[in-house]
């Protein structure tokens, strides 16, 4: 396990690197003042010096990204499962449903202000919006990509509608679930940054905005590497409870190989 986790990550982490190296050595022989781009040093100088002041704003954003987050799963597998067992809602409301993904998440945003205010509902809804579709389509495709035998066989004996979802559908569509959460959990983070935008004293997204009105690039970035690190940890736990979750689905997949 070890071995193939090395595996995965040393290449990447060779190119990241060198691009520092890089950055860092353009930085130094350029004479590049660092209020226009600070080396990674100076980045690395300022995550740690600033860190009790950026402490506040990450809760802040780790808060409004996990509460919407959490929301988002729940409205999406609830759409997804009332459009699957629902074939006439399934008709009327999913190409609406693929349209309205058009519309960008941003100009909504000033509306959802002037609805429910300056508070956090407004960004909170903002995230759900943003982040809802990839699981319901994930779910939804989950769903309907059961194996057919199965089903027959489970028609053929009896079972209900409901039996037939819970004890075959459901934990079928367990592993496309996982994969449109991991996906939504790569925006949770940023939509919440977003969301910032949309008024407020804490934030990373205020954050970064201080650092833009005072002319500090490293702060900028410093904030932009934090983002990095709360989206990449949140990953990791979706990823990890979906690997748990769906461990059946590589047993199986294991034996057949074998």
């Amino acid at each position: 396990m070890l071995l193939r986790w090395i595996r995965l990550v040393w290449l990447p982490f060779v190119v990241v690197l060198l691009t520092l190296i890089a950055w860092q050595l353009y930085v130094d022989w350029s004479g590049m003042k660092k209020h226009i781009l600070p080396s990674p040093l100076d980045v690395l100088h300022t995550v740690v010096t600033s860190f009790p002041m950026m402490w506040p704003h990450i809760t802040a954003t780790m808060y409004i990204a996990i509460t919407g987050y959490l929301l988002s799963i729940g409205v999406g597998l609830f759409v997804a499962i009332a459009l699957h067992l629902i074939s006439p809602l399934r008709k009327a409301l999913y190409p609406l449903l693929l349209i309205s993904q058009n519309i960008p998440m941003l100009t909504i945003g000033p509306i959802l202000v002037i609805w429910f205010g300056f508070g956090i509902l407004p960004k909170i809804i903002l995230i759900v919006l943003m982040l809802f579709f990839p699981v319901t389509i994930a779910m939804m495709g989950g769903l309907m990509q059961v194996d057919r035998k199965l089903l027959e066989y489970m028609r053929m004996v009896g079972a209900t509608k409901w039996q037939i979802f819970w004890k075959l559908e459901l934990p079928s569509a367990l592993p496309q679930m996982f994969s449109g959460l991991k996906i939504s959990t790569t925006y949770s983070v940023m939509g919440a940054v977003i969301s910032d935008y949309l008024g407020t004293e804490k934030g990373l997204g205020q954050y970064m905005k201080m650092g833009l009105a005072s002319y500090r690039a490293d702060r900028i970035f410093a904030a932009i590497i934090v983002i990095v690190i709360v989206s990449l940890s949140l990953y990791g736990v979706v990823a990890l409870a979906g690997r748990w979750f769906t461990r059946w689905d590589r047993d199986k997949h294991m034996t057949q190989d074998t």
